[in-house]
């Protein structure tokens, strides 16, 4: 990692407030470069609290962004952070009307030359696709990083039609936890308890409005631009990780926007920013491709970024399993469209008689995961116990093959219940006999025939299903095998319907594995520069006497039929001081449980501690949440509880009981 410190521009920066028509003004921070000349603007508008909690990231790119020449623009969205106005559910149609008055607002300003770019990561990156299909005349470009365009079936939701159970349930607690911070009394002086207090008065946990919408609605269309590729006019570079579970929008995006405005770049990252050098690696200069990207869009420069492949992806090489890996060897190979010509279709039929797949529940165990983020527990360990769990086929690898895109299966199953899910995995299995997680995708059985729809299974039919897994660049060495692995049930990762602890019945002879095989040929360099940023922030991480927790345990009930796995997050946890004398203390603990044998046993809980110390202006605050998930056959069963204290007095206390309907889920 290179640190700049002189740049081809002096900078400068100032935290303001930005206006909306309604008199809600969201609070924002400003790089600039020193300059006589109006210079574009890029915007990186989220919730995450630009004075505290991302501004050790935001530090290693907008200066850098400023010292290049551009106004770099940090804001937070209304209810958020320092920002005025109440929460709102998250990418809301009045989060993303804001953030369109914000574009406009920076185009007028003096300093701007009328010409918007937006950029961001996750939460960041989703609204820069969004307001990019509402289409603000001054926005010329984005880059979206680990987001998606299809956020009922490729988001943290749902995936395949069925509820996802560890994500739905961990995001809706963080961000239950996250909306009850309080502002920050040094940015915004003593109206920062009224704020707080009205805001909390709004608090409605999110779990309520994901699972109130089982199906792809009206609700969950405006949520994503897949219905309306066509409405994005902006530039976009779309960018993810093999290891994140939004990087099919990146190949979505490439295939269905024109190529003269879209590039694709998918590495073998996580959820995170490919300049970070956070695991696995390699990390890139990645903010110099993006210089790239703006000095053309945004200046008009011939920087060459056009003459790039439509995408530019990773093949991973094949690698033991593990939990975590600095690096991942493997290639960088350039698609000149996509669907790529280099790529063709390679079936492998399944062999064998009809076969019962009833899965036990807790198969899914050992999924890793499911928004990795450079923890050293994030990833899929060894996968033959999983293996185990279901039905499993192999395909001998005579030559290196490599996979690049979506593998698909073909499934012919029979089904003694009305309700139930079908979960594929791809694993690479070396000659020892070890099993490395390559991809997998999930099939709600009722969600068959659409996702705006519920079609329950006539029991006893026999029907052919088809879906696709997650993209993925990988390479099959010579002597290893592929194996297909089915399973019935894939815990915490999917709810278990009610229905599925019968399993179904497959029969290989109507089925069939289809795997994106890249021609192996030599293929034209694709290189990056080394990574590279700005000065960091200088936040300290005081060390505690604490005992750290497992990343990721597993536990075991033998007497009970019960599996129990308990989640910490070690680098949302521990104590940072800011430079400015914020201290912030987190703390989160996830745990998910079943039995064996019962669906219904399901339950996830999730408890977040947050406090928020200012020494010098005796500032003491603390936000204790605990969320709850469990189900009968009908309902979903949700509790959520709330305390806030500042100092010793106890400020806001509430609970939330609901039963939500399953619907097919």
């Amino acid at each position: 990692m290179h640190i700049r410190t002189s740049f081809p521009y002096e900078t400068t920066h100032e935290d303001l407030r930005i206006p909306l028509p309604d008199g809600t003004r969201l609070y924002a921070r400003v790089w600039r470069p020193i300059t006589d000349e109006p210079v574009p603007a890029l915007l990186e508008y989220l919730p995450y609290r630009l004075t505290d909690w991302t501004a050790p990231r935001d530090h290693q790119r907008h200066p850098w962004y400023a010292g290049h020449g551009y106004a770099s623009v940090r804001v937070d969205v209304r209810g958020h952070g320092n920002s005025e106005g109440m929460p709102t559910d998250e990418y809301s149609a009045t989060e993303l009307a804001d953030g369109v008055e914000v574009v406009h607002w920076l185009a007028a300003q003096a300093w701007c030359d009328g010409k918007v770019g937006m950029f961001g990561i996750s939460w960041g990156g989703f609204n820069s696709l969004r307001i990019a299909a509402l289409a603000p005349e001054p926005l010329k470009a984005i880059v979206t990083v680990c987001s998606t365009g299809d956020r009922y079936d490729n988001d943290a939701h749902r995936m395949g039609g069925s509820v996802l159970a560890v994500d739905m349930h961990a995001w809706a607690a963080t961000m239950l936890a996250f909306v009850c911070r309080p502002p920050d009394p040094r940015y915004v002086g003593d109206a920062w308890r009224d704020m707080w207090l009205r805001r909390l008065e709004e608090v409605d946990p999110f779990v309520h409005t994901w699972l109130d919408h089982p199906l792809r609605d009206d609700h969950r269309r405006h949520d994503g631009v897949r219905e309306d590729h066509g409405a994005v006019d902006a530039a976009v570079l779309a960018v993810g990780g093999w290891h994140d579970p939004y990087r099919d929008t990146v190949l979505r995006l490439v295939e269905h926007l024109p190529s003269d405005r879209v590039r694709g770049l998918i590495g073998p990252w996580s959820h995170h920013y490919p300049d970070r050098a956070l695991p696995p690696g390699p990390a890139i200069g990645f903010l110099q491709e993006t210089l790239r990207w703006w000095d053309h869009w945004l200046k008009g420069r011939d920087t060459g970024v056009m003459s790039e492949p439509v995408l530019r992806s990773y093949v991973m090489d094949a690698h033991p399993p593990a939990t975590g890996y600095e690096t991942l060897p493997g290639r960088w190979v350039g698609e000149p469209a996509w669907p790529s010509p280099h790529v063709s279709t390679v079936t492998y039929a399944l062999q064998g008689e009809p076969v019962l797949v009833r899965s036990p529940q807790h198969t899914g165990i050992d999924a890793g995961r499911f928004l990795p983020i450079g923890n050293e527990a994030d990833l899929p360990p060894d996968q033959r116990e999983e293996d185990a769990r279901g039905a499993s086929f192999e395909f001998a690898v005579p030559e290196e093959t490599w996979v690049l895109g979506r593998p698909r299966v073909r499934l012919r199953l029979t089904s003694e219940v009305p309700r139930g899910q079908v979960v594929a995995r791809v694993c690479d299995v070396a000659p020892d006999g070890s099993s490395t997680l390559v991809t997998r995708g999930v099939m709600d059985l009722s969600a068959r025939e659409g996702r705006d729809r519920t079609v329950p299974w006539t029991p006893g039919a026999t029907e052919d299903v088809t879906f696709g897994l997650s993209g993925i660049g990988y390479a099959f060495p010579p002597g290893h095998r592929i194996r297909l692995s089915l399973a019935s049930a894939y815990w915490p990762w999917i709810w278990p319907q009610p229905d599925s602890a019968a399993g179904f019945t497959l029969d290989p002879s109507g089925s069939a594995l289809e795997l994106p095989v890249r021609a192996c040929a030599a293929v034209p360099p694709v290189t990056f520069e080394e990574p590279e940023q700005s000065e960091p922030l200088g936040v300290a991480h005081p060390a505690t006497l604490d005992e750290p927790r497992p990343g990721r345990m597993v536990v075991r009930d033998v007497a009970k039929g019960e599996w129990r796995l308990e989640l910490d997050q070690p680098r949302h946890g521990g104590t940072r001081v800011y430079p400015d004398g914020l201290e912030v203390t987190e703390e989160a603990l996830e745990a998910y449980a079943i039995g064996e044998e019962d669906p219904l046993s399901a339950r996830a809980r999730s408890d977040w501690t947050i406090r928020l110390h200012r020494p010098e202006l005796a500032w003491d605050t603390t936000i204790r949440t605990r969320s709850e998930i469990a189900c009968t056959a009908e309902y979903f069963l949700t509790s959520n509880e709330v305390i806030c204290t500042s100092g010793a007095e106890v400020t806001f206390h509430r609970t939330w009981e609901k039963r939500i309907p399953r619907a097919a889920s």
